[in-house]
Order: structure tokens, then sequence, then C-alpha cells
């Protein structure tokens, strides 16, 4: 048996053959500061880097780095997360409002995700600090978490926040909505201007791939 975690924020549930184990180079250094996840990194057989194409090549080395000194029999997978979007040309020139994961931006402490690296790469004319039109918990979140850039965390725990985002992004003046969220937000709210969707996949690069990876780490496929 093998897996990645134990429910997103957790160590497994069960003593695993092979535990595999996610790093974010965009973060490098938190994987030390913070448990679960330097517990998981420690346990790790095999380690995945990914996002390496849009990351400093100086973070990546220092996860390397950081990985071969706390857990050094681990297998190291490196990939790109190239980013998948409907209609890229649709953000060059435009003024965006990006809406990010919430937990990525809040207690995840990134100040930017997916869309904004998607508003970055295709040349959006503006992106637009949604603060000013800010409601209810959307507006008490964007001011505890002062670290978040001018874009939107997804928050939606509740009818009533899903309610609150929805109202917020319909206000911000903009000509288009970029949704970089794990899930389509336009699933469960009606966004009142265009809008396109951002997501990552992954793209394994070198060797080992991942199921290699799991082999030499002794894990069953």
């Amino acid at each position: 048996m093998w897996q990645s975690d134990g429910g997103n924020n957790d160590v497994p549930f069960y003593e695993t053959d092979c535990h595999i184990v996610l790093v974010d180079p965009h973060r490098a250094g938190h994987e030390m500061l913070y448990h679960p996840g330097e517990a998981n990194l420690r346990m790790a057989d095999i380690v995945l880097i990914n996002k390496i194409d849009t990351a400093d090549p100086k973070d990546v080395d220092q996860l390397r780095n950081t990985i071969r000194d706390v857990c050094p029999k681990a297998v190291i997978v490196e990939a790109a997360s190239p980013l998948i979007l409907e209609d890229p040309q649709k953000i060059t020139g435009k003024k965006v409002l990006v809406i990010e994961d919430g937990p990525t931006l809040t207690h995840g402490e990134m100040p930017y995700g997916a869309g904004m690296i998607a508003a970055w790469k295709w040349g959006a004319g503006e992106t637009v600090d949604p603060r000013p039109w800010a409601v209810g918990s959307i507006k008490e979140t964007l001011d505890k978490f002062s670290h978040i850039g001018s874009l939107l965390p997804a928050m939606g725990y509740s009818p009533k926040q899903v309610s609150e985002l929805e109202e917020t992004a319909n206000k911000v003046p903009c000509d288009l909505v970029i949704v970089a969220t794990p899930i389509d937000l336009r699933r469960v709210m009606k966004i009142e201007k265009p809008s396109l969707r951002v997501r990552y996949e992954l793209q394994e690069i070198g060797t080992p791939g991942l199921e290699d990876a799991i082999k030499m780490a002794g894990g069953i496929l």
C-alpha cells in the first residue's frame, strides 16, 4: 500500500509500503517549519518536487539540499507544473481579478498561486486588488492575512461565505476573472463577468519518474 498523506493535513492513517510527499519550491523552507509537514518529509520514501518550471532555481536547490539532509534515503522525483487554461490570450492587456485557493493563501502563507502566475505570464494589464469591494467574511480574511497580494482568496466553508465570495467577485471592476481553484468555482457561484479557469498539470522531468521511484522504494503499483 502507498499513499501521499492522511487526509491533506495529517500523517498517514496506515503503515504504508511507500510514503510519497510533495514539496513546493515556491514555499521553500516551509517544509521544516510546520507540523505535520516536517514529520511527513522525514518519513518520506519518495519526495516529489513540483513547479520547478516557475520556481526560483535557488529555491529548488534549497529543497534538494533539505531533502538530502533530513531523509537521505528518499528518492527525489522532479516535475514541472505547466499551467492549463482555456484561452490564455484572453488575459493579455486585460484588467483581471484573480481568485486563488483560499487555504493556500491564508494558513498556507502564499501571497499568490497559479492564477497570478498565469496573469504575469500572459501579460495582464492589471491585477485588481479586491479589498475595496470585499464584504463580510471575505473582508475579514483579507484584513487578517495582509500578506495576500492583489487577489481574492476562495473562502467557501458555508453557504453564507460562498455568497459573500460571489458578491465580492461581482463587485470588483474588471474585464476578466481568472479562477485558479481546485474546483471550478463557476459550478457553485455565478460570476457575472467573462472568466477562465487555470489549473496545474504534472509533467515529470528526467529520471527517475514517479512510477520508477515507487518501484525503487519498494511500493506496489
